[in-house]
């Protein structure tokens, strides 16, 4: 007997929704022409792609939409200040930036929460993660200006942490329970 619980058709054809809408969007811009031969051939990735990839990739996530939007409008708001703020302290005439490692200690267990989080600070200019040590549970970070790397590990946090523990907090509660 397995114990696997049953399968949908749903989840047999379309195992990662937004993997194969962002496959099938890819090929499209890739191709920069709206041809119907091009979405056909979109619409076959964005399906088979993630059907054939299906055992190697983890359970599909489900998460919450409305709070996924909002932390992607804070994060590129933040993008485009410190693209801004990173330009005048490298172009500046009297700039000197204060390099620091921070240590961000981490609340989230969700692993696509923790890589999505790396992967923020990554994007946003002037800081970059360099170590997610699970063990201790926490995200080593290289700031290229930072004066005070407790209020900067609290920032990341309270801005992209908390967001990204509630997006991915119901997923995380039925595995527990379950």
């Amino acid at each position: 007997m397995s114990l696997r619980p049953p399968v949908s058709a749903r989840d047999r054809w379309l195992p990662h929704p937004i993997l194969s809408s962002l496959l099938a969007a890819s090929w499209l811009l890739l191709m920069h022409t709206y041809e119907p031969v091009q979405v056909v051939w979109a619409v076959v990735l964005g399906l088979a792609v993630p059907v054939l990839l299906r055992h190697f990739l983890p359970a599909g996530s489900r998460p919450r939409m409305v709070p996924a939007l909002r932390l992607a409008a804070v994060v590129l708001g933040d993008i485009v200040i410190a693209n801004i703020t990173v330009a005048r302290l490298v172009l500046g005439p009297m700039s000197r930036p204060r390099p620091a490692w921070v240590c961000v200690p981490l609340d989230a267990t969700h692993p696509t929460a923790i890589a999505l989080l790396a992967t923020i600070i990554t994007t946003t200019p002037g800081t970059v993660s360099c170590v997610i040590d699970e063990e201790r549970g926490e995200i080593l970070v290289h700031a290229l200006d930072c004066d005070d790397p407790q209020a900067m590990a609290c920032e990341i946090k309270q801005r992209y942490e908390t967001p990204l523990r509630f997006i991915f907090e119901r997923e995380l509660n039925t595995r527990r329970t379950a």
